[in-house]
């Protein structure tokens, strides 16, 4: 909570008391600790602002830093508890839109307190005509937590088995090395060989050790029951079981190869030289060259000359009478005779 909330009743701020609580009810309306205490001393009382009656086991610490906040999430707690309706009691996805649409409104009157009177009526309809659907889908939901928690349980039995095997192996390999470095002690204060040798040896051993801990660890993992399905009830590797469902990748010999075809202009000109041969017939003379910065964005000076020629030669046979004579030539063409039109 932020230093300047305060309580509504007696005006005390977080700033000034640290260890202020707000609590709030049905209605939504957030009061201190100490004015719950106060005003809810019988064990019911009315809400200073709203007036509404209230209980005082009814309140709870405010969670969020608006009230109406909380107020919502209380009305969508107790409107689901009815309204607990899933996809497959309807015959169609349109009504179940329309029945999810519906809930949503009925919450959204009470939280603004939009025709409550009405509001409440739909509600203990529904729960008249709906009775034994809801108890249904509440014993149906109680049956799903109790799975899931089956499942939460036997997820921590397993992470618990787990470290309990990664613990054992570790204080197992603390005694081996403990083991190894007592009897490399007792073998240079008691044996007669020499030195080196023994170190050397003592060298092997642990490196011999260090190998086998891999092994070890994969035997751990593999020594532990792997569960099929997540807590949230997806099946693990269910992208695996149905690999034959997806489309088989199409060959190659079936499909068509691809063929470049180099575009052809109509310029109504004369064609402009070929960028290749722009340098040998001495265009460049003119042309500012590009510097360091511009090739190596990949521009030379080439290219802005082939544009400036295609703009340069394009169009010089254009005339336009002869395109007005073809217009006209297709525009008759497709229009019928007069002489035939009165015939028929």
């Amino acid at each position: 909570m932020d230093d300047y909330q305060t309580c509504p009743k007696c005006k005390t701020t977080k700033y000034r008391n640290p260890a202020m609580v707000l609590m709030v009810n049905a209605c939504g309306h957030a009061l201190c600790e100490s004015c719950v205490e106060l005003l809810f001393a019988k064990g019911s009382g009315a809400c200073p602002e709203c007036k509404c009656p209230l209980r005082r086991n009814n309140f709870r610490v405010q969670l969020f830093e608006d009230p109406a906040v909380d107020k919502e999430v209380d009305i969508r707690k107790r409107i689901l508890k009815e309204f607990n309706k899933r996809q497959e009691d309807f015959p169609s996805l349109r009504e179940y839109n329309d029945y999810l649409e519906e809930v949503e409104t009925i919450i959204f009157n009470l939280v603004y307190d939009i025709d409550p009177t009405n509001t409440n009526k739909m509600i203990d309809n529904y729960k008249k005509e709906n009775k034994d659907i809801t108890q249904k889908n509440r014993n149906r939901q109680s049956q799903e937590e109790m799975e899931l928690e089956v499942l939460l349980e036997a997820e921590k039995a397993q992470q618990s088995e787990k470290a309990n095997l990664y613990v054992n192996a570790e204080l197992e390999e603390k005694k081996q090395k403990h083991k190894a470095r007592e009897k490399l002690i007792d073998e240079l204060m008691f044996s007669d060989a020499d030195a080196k040798s023994i170190v050397a040896s003592h060298v092997q051993a642990t490196a011999a050790l260090a190998k086998e801990q891999p092994k070890a660890a994969a035997q751990l993992s593999s020594g532990v029951v792997k569960s099929s399905k997540f807590s949230s009830g997806v099946q693990i590797g269910l992208r695996g079981q149905h690999t034959n469902s997806f489309l088989p990748i199409p060959k190659q010999e079936d499909l068509p190869l691809y063929r470049y075809t180099a575009p052809v202009f109509d310029y109504d000109g004369p064609p402009p030289p070929p960028i290749e041969k722009l340098g040998k017939l001495n265009y460049f003379a003119n042309i500012r060259a590009a510097n360091i910065t511009e090739r190596a964005g990949g521009y030379t000076e080439a290219m802005s000359c082939c544009r400036a020629l295609q703009e340069a030669l394009g169009g010089l046979f254009y005339s336009p009478q002869l395109t007005h004579k073809a217009a006209v030539l297709a525009t008759n063409a497709s229009t019928p005779d007069t002489d035939d039109m009165e015939t028929t």
